[in-house]
């Protein structure tokens, strides 16, 4: 898998996580992955589950370098692990 993956993320985690080195996103405790997402679905988990929401950043994360484990299931890529920051290509403001 060479495409990119993305993540939705709210500002203050992401900044968090830049600090750190390492972004651990809540669902990784509570479900044990992050949830992703690809070029194409990211839109709709945006407008499914972040909607009205105006602190979001979008990561774009390059899949080869990503330590963790990437299973795909449901059609969606989950990350098994928390996110190196050297992992993430780039973070856009929406």
């Amino acid at each position: 898998m060479t495409e990119p993956i993305y993540h939705l993320a709210t500002q203050w985690a992401w900044e968090t996580a830049r600090r750190a080195g390492l972004y651990a996103a809540d669902t990784l405790s509570s479900e044990g992955f992050i949830h992703c997402s690809t070029a194409d679905q990211w839109p709709r988990v945006r407008e499914d589950r972040f909607a009205g929401r105006d602190d979001l950043v979008l990561l774009e994360i390059d899949p080869t370098r990503v330590q963790g484990q990437l299973r795909w299931e449901a059609g969606f890529p989950h990350l098994y692990g928390a996110l190196e920051i050297e992992a993430v290509v780039s973070a856009r403001r929406l």
